[in-house]
């Protein structure tokens, strides 16, 4: 059949009668305990105290009310539970108590009428806010969002309205109405009277969670109440004490004619609620009272529905049972009467004894509104110890989930959270007490934050050479003059509490006693792993921007794009737009320039060479390195490596005059053959292995000579490989995608490099793709030609091979490095 509120499972007509009777046990449980919890917590919806005396009965009505509205709404599709049981909201009294004190503030003791109707719209006010925003959360599908709020803060307000329901369950028992101070503190603990009256309810409520902790089953708490004013009745009658006496001293309720009580119908609340009494200046006044209900109201279902899945076994959707309370609240509102909610405890309960069907549902929700037809006069001969020990029970197991429960699964400051709240609830207010909870947190959090390490990694640039195969002379010579460059790896959210450290690092690479031992050309902030950063952290790097320039030093910034979060919040600032401040998307192109700037500084260097050397990336830069590279440490360091590496050694660098982007040839001195693919052999093996330069000219032979133009692909990933290449001129890009969840990795190879050689080798497919990312000239050895190679010359196609396989070695021990310094 479908439901008012939504799709219900189909019900048997012949299943029916047998469905009832299964449920009678489940429905006279959930009865009791909303006759229970109706008298417990309707009795103190309204304060005890001044205009609001005696109106314990009206709150009663109230309560079963809200309770009839959302059972109602629940069992006919409102809800997946089939046997959901709806009540008022209970936590949320010491809020309905600062409502009606407020109210009754503002308009004066001497208007009664008009502060009750106006604390009566209130209640339905926050109903109407309630259900709303409970409706937007479920329409909206944003059910998952009320998760992100901090559970401490939650668990915090639920140990104040511990602590309000102990202090509220004392003063009803000995009727001190008065709120806690020290001469009512010393009433409770010197007056006999008082003693008398509040000790036993309490005895009763620890003597109940005793008992609960051998036996669990679920009728123990529903009889224990019943046993209750059992015994009561029988001390009263074998003492045939008069009960007029017991009311007028405490030990029953005194439930007054005209005040929602004795005589007055169920729906009596409403003859209050009439629109020329209430006030609007006070109504309005509460407001702020009210958001703080509503952020106490909405942060329950979310918690409680998905509890109850798990514990039932049953999938639900979260935003459809946050629309079914949007609607049972609205409805509230409208009925005048207060917020309710899905209640796990009874719930569980009424499952676990048979009432896990709708029609058991229907029929809690009849019971509960006959209750509610009978009227609220049998509260009259209800004990008050009976009341009190529910208020008891309640405020204890509350307590004891804010600071017992909770003491070894949250944090030190998490735990100080919880009590200041708490202690801030009890002492003052329950709104100061969630608002001083959210700034607790937010202190918390951000010293929290402060302790983690912003930076991931600092290291020298040698640590993080890009994957650009590379000449191996120009590998030699990078690998130590990177140790000029200072990369930084940063994570998390950079803010006000965590740059400090990040700042402190950076100022510390051109301290003094450091730049001495290590002079730095450039620092490189990775911002990858960087999820935003804040004003403040923006404005830290200006500072160190600054400080960095006038040292001669280059800020580069990697894992940033000038739209990304980070890099908009950098552009705020200006630091990207500064002339010594570079930006890079990976790490990888990063380091890259700075190799390329090593690169360039060395060349130009030298006076005899006027023709520059082509290099891979972004090859623009305005640095201007002296071009002497003498007087500083970081020039004369370039030179030193560079004579030592480049053009020291068997080999030196020559300039290739004939192509104007040929980058430099490394030759023999003493070498008169400068015929191709004989130079490009030379530049690429030379430094491997300790061979005779016979052997290049009669492996030349076997070599094809391809020249192919920039955006030409040489092959795709799984393609057959037809042979190695060596490259003469020009530049190659490879492109590695090892899985689909994995970002591509780029690798560049220069003059004096193989390409396709593992894969040519092994006869397995090509596993990247190549483009030509500048004008090639390749020198290629085709799968035919190296077979016959080996058939011919043995032993010099055994001594090519191993050159191969040390190069591919080393170029994969570069690549591997890199990533995994990533």
């Amino acid at each position: 059949m479908h439901g008012i509120i939504g799709e219900v499972h189909e019900i048997d007509v012949k299943e029916i009668v047998p469905t009832v009777f299964k449920s009678l046990p489940a429905v006279l449980l959930g009865t009791l305990l909303n006759i229970l919890d109706g008298v417990s917590y309707g009795m103190i919806i309204f304060p005890e105290s001044g205009v609001f005396a005696g109106l314990g009965g009206m709150g009663v009505s109230m309560f079963f009310v809200s309770t009839v509205v959302a059972q109602l709404i629940y069992c006919f599709g409102g809800s997946s539970f089939a046997g959901a049981n709806g009540s008022m909201m209970i936590e949320v009294v010491p809020f309905f108590h600062i409502l009606a004190s407020t109210i009754a503030r503002d308009i004066g003791d001497e208007y009664p009428k008009e502060i009750i109707a106006t604390t009566i719209a209130a209640f339905a006010l926050s109903s109407v806010l309630t259900g709303l925003t409970f409706f937007l959360l479920g329409y909206l599908r944003l059910g998952s969002l009320i998760g992100f709020f901090p559970r401490h803060i939650l668990v915090g307000c639920i140990g104040g309205v511990g602590v309000f329901l102990i202090l509220t369950g004392t003063r009803l028992s000995s009727d001190a109405l008065d709120p806690p101070t020290m001469e009512t503190i010393r009433y409770f603990i010197f007056n006999t009277h008082a003693l008398a009256q509040w000790v036993p309810p309490l005895v009763l409520a620890v003597l109940l969670r005793v008992i609960t902790m051998r036996w669990k089953h679920q009728l123990v708490f529903p009889i224990y109440f019943m046993i209750i004013p059992l015994v009561f009745y029988i001390v009263v009658a074998a003492a045939q004490l008069d009960l007029g006496a017991l009311r007028s001293d405490g030990w029953l309720f005194d439930m007054a004619e005209g005040t929602g009580g004795g005589e007055d119908k169920w729906y009596g609340y409403h003859s209050y609620l009439d629109l020329g009494l209430i006030q609007f200046t006070p109504l309005w006044t509460t407001l702020p009272i009210q958001f703080a209900l509503l952020f106490f109201n909405i942060l329950h279902p979310p918690l409680n529905v998905p509890a109850l899945s798990v514990s039932l076994d049953e999938d639900v959707d979260t935003n459809k049972e946050l629309l079914a309370h949007g609607y049972s609240n609205i409805l509230s509102g409208c009925l005048g009467t207060v917020p309710n909610y899905l209640v796990y405890v009874n719930t569980l309960l009424f499952y676990r004894v048979g009432g896990g069907n709708r029609i058991a549902g229907f029929l809690l929700a009849v019971a509960t509104f006959i209750l509610l037809m009978i009227g609220t006069g049998p509260i009259a001969y209800i004990p008050v110890m009976v009341v009190s020990s529910l208020i008891f029970v309640l405020g204890i197991d509350l307590v004891k989930e804010a600071l017992w429960d909770t003491r070894h699964r949250v944090s030190r400051m998490e735990y100080i959270t919880i009590v200041s709240i708490m202690v801030t609830m009890t002492a003052w207010d329950f709104v100061i007490g969630v608002l001083f909870g959210i700034v607790v947190s937010c202190f918390f959090f951000v010293v929290q934050n402060s302790q983690r390490r912003s930076i991931r990694a600092c290291y020298a640039g040698e640590s993080a050479i890009s994957t650009v195969r590379r000449p191996a002379a120009h590998r030699a010579y990078i690998r130590e003059v990177s140790k000029q460059t200072r990369v930084l790896r940063l994570q998390g959210f950079l803010f006000f509490g965590t740059i400090a450290h990040v700042e402190e690092t950076l100022r510390n690479i051109v301290e003094d006693a450091t730049w001495k031992r290590n002079p730095v050309r450039f620092v490189v902030v990775d911002l990858s792993l960087v999820v935003g950063v804040d004003m403040s952290a923006a404005e830290a790097f200006v500072r160190v921007q600054r400080l960095l320039a006038a040292k001669g030093v280059v800020l580069v910034f990697c894992g940033v794009t000038a739209d990304s979060p980070c890099g908009k919040a950098l552009s705020s600032v200006g630091i990207l737009q500064e002339p010594s401040v570079e930006v890079f998307e990976t790490l990888n192109d990063a380091m890259e320039w700075t190799e390329n700037a090593y690169l360039q500084a060395w060349f130009r260097a030298q006076k005899s060479w006027t023709t520059p050397i082509t290099l891979p990336g972004r090859r623009d830069t305005s640095l201007s390195f002296d071009e002497t590279l003498t007087g500083s440490p970081r020039q004369m360091q370039l030179r030193d490596v560079g004579e030592r590496t480049i053009a020291g050694g068997r080999f030196t660098v020559l300039p290739n005059r004939t192509n104007p982007y040929h980058p430099a040839e490394f030759l023999d001195k003493d070498s008169e053959n400068s015929s191709e693919p004989y130079n490009t052999l030379l530049n690429a093996f030379s430094s491997y292995h300790d061979v005779d330069q016979n052997t290049f000219k009669e492996i030349a032979p076997y070599f094809e000579r391809f020249t192919f133009p920039d955006g030409f692909v040489l092959w795709e990933t799984n393609d057959t490989p037809d042979g190695l290449y060596i490259i003469e001129s020009g530049i190659l890009r490879a492109s590695y995608k090892f899985a689909e969840h994995s970002p591509v990795i780029e690798e560049s190879m220069v003059s004096g490099t193989l390409a396709g050689e593992l894969s040519a080798l092994s006869g397995m497919p090509r596993n990247a793709r190549v483009v030509v990312e500048q004008q090639a000239v390749l020198w290629k050895l085709s799968l035919e030609n190296m077979r016959r190679l080996e058939t011919e010359h043995p032993h010099l196609a055994q001594i090519f091979v191993q050159l191969v396989l040390k190069a591919a070695k080393v170029d994969t021990d570069i690549l591997l490095a890199a990533l995994a310094t990533r």
